[in-house]
């Protein structure tokens, strides 16, 4: 196999999102031949070429601009006239395929690794997302299914690790218990905007929760209204993998009412 296909099958194991770019046509003089392809990430190009010079650094930004933001574009065919359009020496044209792979715009942030948390990640792994636990306990960390669909994260100040969450990921706190999340969701009121956020507990819990959110971290009334305590469907029983079950399908539906929304 050569080294193309080895950076390709690379990427598409570690579930990271990239580019394939490919050079289909190219008429007259131009930095490369028909075929020449290569990869591009969010961090810029990872291996491979179409030729260098603008044509390739123009097509890089256009990559990783497909990158951020793929709802508008998956693929894409562009033809420049490399002297009109880019403004190179050489006249020739070319047509340049784009194809986002891996992008995978549901994410979801889980802040704890206890025995719900671990069922729902197990459940959630044979989904179409990214996941990402937050833990302070390696140990539990540990205990979590091995998948490039769920990325672990120890820390010993979960409230610092607010400022890391991916960009409209879903929200889960589900720590050790109510000390534990309150300071991460003081945190993420106050400095973030999420499409879902989600406070396992009871309904007295989330009556403390929110007594804690208006008077000690004097975030107000109408940051109460920003998460959702209990989480989960009123379904099922206790048992952590029913609690689960219960979550999942609450982030599946808030999922579906956003998209149809939009």
């Amino acid at each position: 196999m050569d080294s193309f296909h080895e950076k390709l099958f690379e990427l598409l194991e570690s579930a990271t999102p990239f580019v394939s770019v490919t050079l289909v046509e190219a008429a007259g003089s131009t930095p490369q031949d028909r075929g020449s392809k290569m990869l591009v990430t969010e961090q810029g190009l990872y291996c491979g070429t179409i030729g260098g010079g603008r044509a390739e650094h123009t097509a890089i930004e256009k990559a990783k601009q497909m990158l951020a933001d793929p709802s508008k574009e998956r693929t894409a065919l562009v033809e420049w006239n490399l002297r009109r359009d880019l403004k190179m020496v050489c006249g020739g044209e070319v047509k340049v395929f784009f194809d986002v792979h891996n992008y995978i715009a549901w994410r979801i942030a889980i802040f704890g690794a206890g025995h719900v948390a671990n069922a729902l990640v197990r459940l959630l792994i044979n989904l179409d997302c990214q996941i990402t636990c937050y833990d302070s306990r390696s140990e539990w960390l540990a205990t979590m299914p091995e998948s490039p669909k769920l990325k672990k994260v120890h820390s010993s100040d979960l409230a610092s690790e607010v400022k890391n969450i991916p960009d409209g990921a879903f929200v889960a706190l589900m720590t050790m218990g109510h000390a534990t999340d309150k300071p991460v969701l003081a945190e993420i009121l106050r400095q973030r905007t999420f499409p879902y956020i989600g406070v396992i507990g009871s309904k007295s819990k989330a009556a403390e929760l929110r007594k804690y959110i208006v008077e000690e971290a004097k975030l107000g009334e109408e940051a109460c209204s920003r998460f959702i305590c209990p989480i989960g469907l009123p379904i099922g029983t206790n048992h952590p993998g029913e609690i689960a079950v219960s979550i999942a399908a609450q982030l599946i539906g808030e999922r579906d009412r956003i998209n149809q929304s939009k």
